[in-house]
């Protein structure tokens, strides 16, 4: 008996389904994006049943009464957008900051000036639970509507107990209706706050000994993330903290090697982590290690942009093995943008990877990175049905329109995002 169907999408120019083999995709198979010409594809219940060439359909599966069909001739079909690092749980931006820079200022300059996160801090403190939901909610809804449909959410602007656990509950709450799939990072270990100022270690040991198990008890988090950098918190206490999370089960994550060569992809590395996340000054060293490695180099390269500094090195890390995703580190200081697809032309212009690594990076592997390579990331039968339509007959054409997102529709578990929020 052929699988019913609830919708189909039926004679796409091009289906970039991404299948392949299970895990993270490198070498060779990070540009396999499997496309299927002249095709279709059939979900039923928010999950895909089947895709192939449009002429099959009919052979494989039948559709209910009530099923959508939607034709779309000429249209480029890709999975969902995965952006597996953004901070977008925050009050009040930091624009004067931007114009510091434009005039010659340094990140890390004024951050040393109580600049930088610290700004946010204090902001976000005062911030009613309404406030911070609102501005949530904002960027969640660019980032739906420019195609990402999975998004891992950092805490990490409050750094006191109430104020982090605040924006956990807030994120929490909100992923039990929103249309996005959510993961939800605690970064408590975003950087060292007032109250602990010149004791980073005794932070740390705070967190681990009050705030982390309060955070595991309620659920409110599924992973745990620290700012491994120089002025911040130093690889060894990065490590300690990261395997203290672990223990109590938490998966782990690192901001590793942003400005410095700190050590901290090594570090991502010994923990086992699912990611390391910036890598601007990852040595050769620790690309080989993480090569290696089942931990995934998430590369940020609106960060760089928006700082003015060196890329990350996405060839090497490809050519040496390693799994490579990318995402946009959204956040209100170091790179207030939300297109996943702007970093995938960031990806092929500054990095190095080719069109098909780069969707790859955005999709299948930014599934991994944050533990949903099971359902995310892929058009084929048993995987969600998070879809992007595009206005564009030919899938190279994502990465090079630079800035502007060709999307004529986004699908969510098969319900489209217009409707959402007409």
């Amino acid at each position: 008996m052929k699988p019913k169907a609830d919708l189909v999408l039926e004679h796409a120019a091009e289906i970039v389904t991404m299948d392949g083999p299970p895990g993270p995709r490198r070498g060779d198979l990070a540009s396999e994006l499997s496309i299927l010409r002249n095709a279709s594809l059939a979900a039923r219940d928010g999950r895909i049943i089947w895709a192939g060439e449009a002429s099959a359909l009919s052979d494989y599966v039948d559709l209910l009464p009530d099923a959508v069909v939607l034709d779309l001739e000429g249209k480029v079909l890709t999975p969902g957008f995965v952006d597996s690092h953004t901070h977008p749980l925050y009050s009040g931006t930091r624009q004067e900051e931007f114009a510091l820079r434009a005039r010659g200022a340094d990140y890390e300059e004024i951050a040393a000036a109580g600049g930088g996160i610290l700004n946010s801090v204090r902001r976000t403190r005062q911030a009613t639970r309404s406030e911070l939901e609102d501005t949530l909610v904002t960027h969640l809804t660019t980032m739906l509507l420019l195609g990402t449909t999975t998004v891992e959410v950092k805490s990490g602007y409050g750094l006191d107990e109430a104020t982090e656990i605040r924006c956990l509950e807030i994120v929490t709450e909100l992923a039990k209706y929103w249309p996005q799939t959510i993961r939800r990072t605690f970064l408590g270990a975003h950087e060292v706050p007032p109250e602990f100022s010149g004791d980073p270690a005794g932070y740390l040991a705070h967190l681990a000994a009050e705030v982390l198990p309060e955070v595991r008890r309620r659920g409110l988090a599924d992973f745990v993330d620290i700012f491994c950098e120089k002025g911040v918190f130093g690889p060894e206490e990065s490590r300690e903290y990261l395997k203290a999370a672990g223990d109590m089960g938490f998966g782990l994550r690192i901001h590793a090697d942003e400005f410095h060569d700190t050590g901290g992809a090594a570090v991502a590395v010994e923990t086992g982590a699912f990611s390391a996340d910036h890598l601007l000054s990852i040595s050769d060293e620790n690309i080989q290690l993480m090569a290696k490695s089942d931990t995934i180099a998430t590369l940020l390269p609106g960060t760089a942009l928006f700082l003015g500094k060196p890329f990350p090195p996405g060839r090497k890390l490809i050519d040496a093995g390693a799994a490579v995703a990318i995402a946009t580190d959204f956040n209100p200081g170091s790179c207030f943008c939300e297109s996943m697809g702007f970093m995938v032309n960031l990806a092929v212009c500054q990095c190095g990877l080719t069109i098909g690594e780069a969707l790859t990076a955005a999709t299948v592997n930014g599934a991994y990175a944050l533990g949903l390579g099971d359902t995310k990331g892929a058009l084929v039968p048993g995987m969600d049905a998070d879809i992007i339509i595009w206005d564009l007959d030919d899938h190279r054409s994502i990465a090079y329109h630079m800035a502007i997102p060709d999307i004529e529709d986004v699908l969510v578990a098969g319900k489209r995002v217009s409707d959402m929020f007409e």
